[in-house]
C-alpha cells in the first residue's frame, strides 16, 4: 500500500536533502549556469545529479566489496543515493498529480 505524497512529506525531504548538501555530504545543489529561469534545465541538471549520486554509491559499493573503501563511506553515499530517489520520486509524485489536476479543469 502506498501512502499519497503530500506536500509537508515533499518539504521534509527536501530540507533533509539540503542539510545533507550544507553538511558537505552531499552534491552541489543543481544551479543553472546561464542565470535563466528555465525550469526544464534545472530538472535535468537535478536528474543528472541524482544519477551521478546513484553512480557513485555503486563504485563506492564495488569497492567495498572488492576489500577496499570504507564502510562508513559506502554506507553514506548509498544513503545520499537512496535521498535523492526518495525525493526524485516525490517530486515526480507531484509533477503528475498537478498533471492530473489540470487535465481534470474543465474549460
Amino acid at each position: 500500500m502506498t501512502a499519497a505524497v503530500t506536500m509537508p512529506h515533499m518539504a521534509q525531504a527536501l530540507a533533509v536533502y539540503q542539510s545533507v548538501d550544507r553538511d558537505g555530504l552531499g552534491t552541489a545543489q543543481p544551479s543553472i549556469q546561464d542565470g535563466s529561469n528555465d525550469f526544464g534545465a534545472l530538472l535535468s541538471q537535478a536528474i543528472d545529479g541524482a544519477i551521478s549520486t546513484g553512480e557513485q554509491a555503486e563504485s563506492q559499493s564495488m569497492q567495498a566489496i572488492a576489500g577496499g573503501g570504507d564502510i562508513t563511506s559506502v554506507v553514506t553515499a548509498v544513503s545520499r543515493a537512496q535521498l535523492a530517489l526518495q525525493t526524485s520520486v516525490a517530486i515526480r509524485d507531484r509533477v503528475l498529480q498537478a498533471y492530473q489536476d489540470i487535465i481534470k479543469m474543465s474549460i
